[in-house]
């Protein structure tokens, strides 16, 4: 009886330190494009690497321009990043993706407008807010 007790303590403690060691899931929203025609949904896990959060997951490009006459088109991209050791994500440095163009955006993470960087376009506006 009492080994059936230590191995039932030590399930208990194991699933309790597997529960804490869970990656962090954040969502992904925003909108891209010079008239904001594209945007952004989507959800990244974390992964810890050398002492950062390293986040990534697949995006969902939705085009919602004037020139979507036949419903918005949708495209499949991915998204990554990585935070400080703080944790905090309201500075990023991410790299985005789109039908094999890649482009990296560095700035807030919060809702704010700024500019990202294309391998066919630079100072395209983004809109990103990551929770």
């Amino acid at each position: 009886m009492q080994r059936l007790w230590k191995a039932l303590l030590v399930m208990v403690v194991l699933s309790t330190v597997s529960g804490a060691a869970q990656a962090l899931s954040l969502q992904i929203k925003g909108t891209a494009g010079y008239l904001s025609e594209w945007e952004l949904n989507g959800a990244v896990t974390e992964r810890i690497s050398s002492g950062s959060s390293v986040f990534s997951g697949p995006l969902i490009w939705k085009h919602v321009g004037l020139c979507s006459a036949n419903g918005p088109e949708e495209k499949r991209g991915e998204i990554r990043f990585q935070t400080d050791r703080s944790g905090s994500v309201s500075q990023i440095n991410a790299t985005l993706s789109l039908d094999g163009i890649q482009c990296t955006y560095n700035g807030r993470s919060d809702g704010s407008s700024g500019h990202m960087d294309c391998s066919d376009a630079k100072d395209v506006p983004l809109s990103i807010s990551i929770k």
